[in-house]
């Protein structure tokens, strides 16, 4: 089962877990990755048979007014049938539009109708693979002027709708509430503490702009020290709950990923 502590698994790391095994409870991957019969996959089949891992998919495209794309699900039905993992998540975004997909995660308008649209791509998806999802919360950087729902509201709701399970990213709850004046105290309020499955934590950046400064959830470096402060109150209010690890530019040695793990350890076990 999946439990404790995990980090994201890249490409450049597959020999080397496999050469070394390293004391690590878990792996997570992005899906898209691993859709087809290569070497990388070959490779991960090596560790899944070692490891529990989750699949973290980037391209469904969920929030779009586009109709799901079947062959899309169709890939992540058999990567799931392959290397069956223990949970399987996406994000609470859209990055598709008239069939042309854009490489990013785009943010939602928070309105009844983007709501509605959204937990039906959940059932549909669901009922597809004929499995639960988990739904990440977004890394945001501007607002619609049409959203009359809060984001944590919205992203609080999607369970009870859909069926799904949540996943809190606890860098991205930060990364928000910094650019919009959020509070997470509102985040962690809103979400029920049985619906968060998973936790994600990770790096981010400044970036100073004329309008002033904002952050980038970029996954470039180590987890902040504010960052781990609210993953420590995080823990407090839902409680200890499976952690990930995510570093996905500027990749470092896979030393410096697990000695990070091992501090979220830490930090559950306290």
């Amino acid at each position: 089962m999946i439990k404790n502590v995990g980090i994201g698994l890249r490409n450049q790391h597959l020999q080397q877990v496999i050469d070394e095994q390293p004391d690590i409870d878990w792996f997570e991957v992005h899906s898209e990755n691993f859709f087809y019969h290569n070497l990388e996959a070959q490779q991960l089949q090596q560790i899944a048979d070692k490891y529990p891992l989750s699949l973290h998919s980037i391209g469904l495209s969920l929030g779009s007014a586009d109709a799901l794309n079947k062959q899309h699900l169709q890939n992540l039905k058999n990567a799931i049938e392959r290397f069956h993992p223990q949970l399987i998540s996406e994000h609470l975004s859209w990055s598709s539009i008239d069939g042309n997909y854009l490489n990013d995660l785009l943010p939602l308008p928070y309105t009844q109708e983007s709501l509605n649209n959204f937990v039906d791509k959940i059932k549909q998806t669901q009922d597809f693979l004929g499995r639960q999802i988990l739904i990440e919360n977004p890394s945001s950087y501007l607002r619609f002027k049409e959203s009359n729902i809060p984001e944590w509201e919205f992203f609080a709701a999607l369970p009870s709708l859909s069926g799904c399970g949540l996943l809190l990213d606890v860098n991205n709850v930060f990364v928000s509430c910094f650019n919009h004046n959020y509070q997470a105290s509102d985040y962690l309020n809103s979400v029920d503490a049985a619906d968060v499955l998973q936790i994600h934590l990770s790096g981010h950046s400044k970036k100073k702009l004329k309008q002033g400064t904002i952050l980038i959830d970029d996954h470039s470096k180590k987890i902040s020290d504010m960052v781990w402060d609210l993953y420590q109150k995080t823990l407090v209010k839902i409680g200890n709950k499976p952690t990930l690890i995510e570093w996905d530019t500027n990749i470092t040695d896979l030393s410096v990923l697990l000695k990070e793990a091992q501090k979220a350890r830490g930090y559950l076990y306290a």
